[in-house]
């Protein structure tokens, strides 16, 4: 591969202001909002084959298309502003987005997917590099760059993440596509209503000259993208369901999936009550058992993270009672009561912790890992997320991403996210990249495969001695797909 190393040259700048004037009030930055303050701008962009139009007519095309999409989504085109009394907003002012236009003559769509560990030209493609999300009060909260390959276009998005999570990120990019493509009717509007639990009286105190990232930003790294088929993943998910029993409490089971007729549904309210009815036809009535047992299915996700979970474990040589950690992102839309807008926009994440020492991790198998994980996720419902602002409120602070004690794993993002779902006009992608912000030793981002149909992309940034270590882990290479 030829050496890419500043490939990418900026050509041009400007300001894209929405089509239409914002009507929207200040809205308040939530509990979830608030600690993302400290994190990098958010960077994801798509991969595309050359266009059909000439740069210059693509750019007059893509910057009205945005600015039709910023009359959709106001929030992206305002800055952020702190109150005299210390609360953060987001003031849709409609001071506009950045648009960068950039060439990189020297680059192929080849070399951004060939070679075993993701380029660093891939880094090139996106703005605002290694920008703090507090910095949305003197800049814009979103940049898109469009950047010219020899043979095609990478567009890439930087955004606030105090402003937006995946759920929102990526319902702005589908909206642009559609936008850029033609559709008269967006098909997803934005939801900007600031009525739940999220929103708080409570003041974050802000550091004299704003936060800073809680991890080291020159660490040596290595980036890659393991692919992982559809039938690699159902051999996976076999090998950790052979057979999985969970008590049930209160009658719920939320989050997690039943085996048999119910596999897939999400089960509440009157469904828990039917559900308990049949089990206990099955089964019998239990008194010495506070509730009904009944058969339930790891996810395919969460097979997976167990895998990549006891891998990175084994490549860190960590002793036996060390306490690790995986971390996963877990959307709280549908998990709050009342619940969330599916479109609502902002951040709505919380991350769910779950620990077991290094030893129970190499010692047990991957179903009693998968299991710890699936416990971990399917109790964060309603009361635990109340429980997690609660806490937060007692003590406002900004989220410490990273991974300070070597130990931990961090999964971001998701493989249900419509990522390739977005055809400005010449085709979908060719495939799904991030930059470098947020990056650090243990985090894991994971994408859908591009083929879809249940497959799956890890996007793994490790220090070089663990990601050596995983590279000739027997387990985890198994149900890797070597492209």
């Amino acid at each position: 591969m030829p050496c890419l190393e500043n490939s990418v040259t900026v050509i041009s700048r400007s300001r894209v202001f929405p089509d239409q004037k914002s009507t929207l009030v200040d809205l308040k930055l939530s509990v979830s909002d608030l600690p993302m303050l400290s994190c990098h701008y958010i960077q994801k962009g798509c991969l595309f084959t050359r266009p059909h139009l000439p740069p210059h007519a693509l750019l007059a095309h893509l910057k009205h298309s945005l600015s039709l999409t910023l009359s959709h989504f106001p929030p992206l085109a305002g800055r952020l502003s702190t109150s005299s009394s210390g609360h953060v907003f987001l003031t849709c002012n409609d001071a506009g987005a950045d648009f960068v236009f950039a060439e990189a003559k020297s680059v192929c769509v080849s070399d951004v997917l060939a070679g075993i560990d993701v380029p660093d030209v891939v880094k090139e493609f996106f703005a605002y590099d290694r920008a703090v999300s507090y910095d949305g009060h003197n800049r814009p909260i979103l940049a898109v760059q469009v950047t010219e390959l020899i043979d095609g276009v990478f567009i890439g998005c930087s955004v606030n993440h105090a402003v937006t999570d995946g759920t929102s990120l990526w319902n702005f990019i589908n909206t642009f596509a559609e936008v850029s493509r033609g559709a008269e009717n967006v098909t997803r509007q934005p939801d900007f209503t600031r009525e739940s639990v999220l929103i708080s009286p409570a003041v974050l105190k802000v550091p004299q000259g704003g936060p800073k990232v809680t991890f080291d930003e020159t660490a040596p790294l290595r980036e890659r993208i393991f692919s992982f088929s559809k039938e690699s993943i159902q051999e996976l998910k076999a090998v950790v369901n052979k057979k999985k029993w969970l008590t049930l409490d209160n009658g719920e089971v939320d989050g997690v999936e039943l085996l048999g007729k119910q596999s897939n549904d999400k089960l509440n309210g009157k469904e828990n009550g039917k559900l308990t009815e049949m089990l206990e036809s099955l089964f019998g009535r239990n008194d010495a058992v506070s509730k009904t047992v009944a058969a339930v299915e790891i996810s395919s996700f969460q097979s997976l993270c167990a895998l990549l979970w006891r891998a990175i474990t084994r490549a860190r040589k960590l002793p036996g009672s060390k306490t690790t950690t995986f971390r996963m992102a877990v959307n709280c839309r549908h998990r709050l009561s009342p619940k969330l807008n599916p479109e609502y926009f902002g951040n709505a994440i919380q991350s769910v912790p779950t620990f077991a020492t290094a030893g129970e991790v190499l010692s047990r198998d991957l179903k009693w890992c998968a299991d710890q994980l699936n416990q971990s996720v399917a109790a964060h419902q309603d009361g635990r997320i109340r429980s997690v602002v609660a806490d937060w409120e007692a003590n406002p602070r900004c989220f410490p991403l990273g991974n300070p004690d070597g130990a931990s794993v961090t999964m971001g993002s998701s493989p249900r996210f419509p990522m390739y779902d977005n055809d400005f006009g010449w085709g979908r992608p060719v495939a799904v990249r991030s930059g470098r912000s947020n990056k650090f030793d243990g985090k894991i981002s994971a994408f859908p495969g591009r083929e879809g149909n249940g497959t799956v992309d890890l996007e793994v940034v490790l220090s070089p001695e663990t990601m050596t270590g995983i590279e000739s882990d027997a387990e985890f290479m198994r149900y890797v797909t070597i492209n």
